[in-house]
């Protein structure tokens, strides 16, 4: 390989023309007819570097090659040469360059790494890079043809929607990203909302367990990762974040993917969102759609025995509603990793009052889904247990499962709990409702559902009807 040439340490600015280098080579000058045998029969000494050229039209010696490649050359009476070869800054991966022009004190990290939104690279610089910062951002954008804008995220954060400020290392100040995930295109302001590319797993895992004909209520939903795609598999979903920019990116992102009348949005606070939801679910006239009927196929090929007469066509018939006419949400999605668990209080006594109309609570009442951080070396029991102090009772362990999702620091990992609603709390008379103790400080950034805010009331149709408060 050829080094990164010994570029001035401590660079504030950029300049290419300091990484131009030129090295010299063993050339060995042959017939074009023998290129191929001359390429088989020298193999490893053959010069192996990405961008450049190993065999070159023409326009001494051999030391250090192997006897293969000796014999080769005097059997076929080549003729070593010398000659020059000229690499510059392109040569070189961001990591290279980087390492050559960092103080020799930090570079075994060089912060080569980052996160891709459309367009944007989003970087996470440490202290020790921050002088460097603009270096860095024009390196890591000359070097991904595809970003036009590379940003850092500063330790500002957003007190209300929790989603981390930016600041802009290089190229253009354009923060609206388009993204696609999950067979969906996002639309975004990446200064405005909270979007994470490496959650996409996540949205994946959750939106394969519903059903076609589920009722999903998201209560954090940011621009939608989760209620997009269930929309578009043909769930009905309720869909609602704090954040009035999400808000709004969220009715644009459904007519970008032309999702019709099976997905709501709201703009509320989250424990407002919760019982709203239940209620104009209910108001609708909302009824589970059947299930499209799965007729076998026989063998291909399969022969019809010659005797067997042919059936008329059978009749499609939909299946039978359940005896049970009350229907509600059966799933509830909170994915606000760092509060969360602080408005599961919003489901005790949630179904007060409708214990006749749900007579299967196991059957009838949702499966909620909760996003939270641990750092506990027992999560399974860390998690349950501050579940259960903010919802005032415990959980049916025949429901409750623990799924990693991803970790975000070195002791800080984040997961999701699922679990179904348990009938002693949805049925709950009392209003005693316990909060969980506020110990993340540093919350997975994204819009909130805090209730210190209270914002719009109501579904998207209203939108142009009103004028925002915050």
């Amino acid at each position: 390989m050829i080094p990164p040439p010994a570029v001035q340490r401590g660079l504030m600015a950029l300049d290419r023309s300091l990484f131009q280098t030129t090295v010299s080579v063993v050339a060995l000058r042959i017939p074009a007819n023998l290129t191929m045998e001359c390429k088989k029969a020298i193999g490893g000494d053959m010069l192996l570097e990405p961008k450049v050229r190993n065999v070159v039209d023409s326009d001494d010696d051999l030391e250090g090659a192997s006897d293969k490649t000796k014999e080769f050359v005097k059997e076929k009476g080549v003729v070593p040469t010398k000659t020059e070869l000229t690499v510059g800054y392109d040569h070189w991966t961001a990591d290279e360059v980087l390492r050559a022009v960092l103080p020799e004190d930090i570079i075994d990290e060089a912060p080569s790494s980052f996160t891709t939104v459309g367009h944007i690279a989003h970087m996470n610089l440490k202290d020790e890079y921050l002088p460097y910062k603009h270096l860095i951002g024009q390196i890591i954008m000359d070097k991904n043809p595809n970003l036009r804008t590379v940003v850092n995220k500063t330790d500002s954060i957003d007190t209300t929607f929790r989603f981390f400020k930016m600041e802009l290392l290089a190229g253009e100040d354009d923060m609206i990203a388009d993204v696609r995930e999950s067979g969906c295109r996002f639309k975004l302001d990446f200064s405005q909302v909270y979007w994470n590319s490496r959650l996409h797993t996540e949205h994946e895992r959750l939106v394969k367990m519903f059903s076609a004909t589920d009722a999903v209520c998201d209560v954090m939903a940011g621009i939608g990762p989760f209620a997009m795609p269930a929309a578009k598999k043909g769930c009905m979903v309720y869909a609602n974040d704090l954040n009035p920019t999400s808000y709004k990116y969220m009715i644009e992102n459904k007519s970008l993917n032309k999702i019709k009348d099976n997905l709501k949005i709201y703009n509320l606070d989250g424990r407002e969102f919760i019982r709203k939801a239940v209620e104009d679910l209910e108001k609708s006239g909302y009824k589970r759609p059947p299930a499209v009927p799965v007729i076998p196929k026989g063998k291909k090929g399969a022969a019809t025995p010659a005797a067997a007469p042919t059936p008329a066509p059978a009749a499609v018939v939909a299946a039978p509603e359940t005896e049970h006419a009350f229907k509600t949400f059966d799933h509830y999605v909170m994915n606000l990793p760092g509060s969360a668990i602080e408005f599961l209080d919003a489901f005790r006594g949630l179904f007060k009052g409708r214990e006749a109309d749900i007579p299967e609570p196991k059957k009838q009442l949702p499966m909620i889904h909760c996003h939270c951080f641990s750092k506990s070396d027992k999560p399974e029991d860390d998690v349950r247990e501050r579940v259960e102090a903010v919802m005032g009772g415990a959980l049916e362990m025949d429901s409750v499962s623990l799924h990693w999702v991803r970790k975000v620091a070195p002791n800080k990992d984040m997961y999701c709990i699922s679990f179904r609603l348990p009938a002693a709390i949805a049925f709950a008379s009392d209003e005693k409702r316990k909060r969980e103790p506020e110990t993340e400080t540093e919350a997975e950034p994204r819009s909130s559902g805090s209730s210190s805010h209270v914002a719009l009331g109501s579904p998207e149709e209203d939108a142009v009807k009103r004028s925002k408060t915050e």
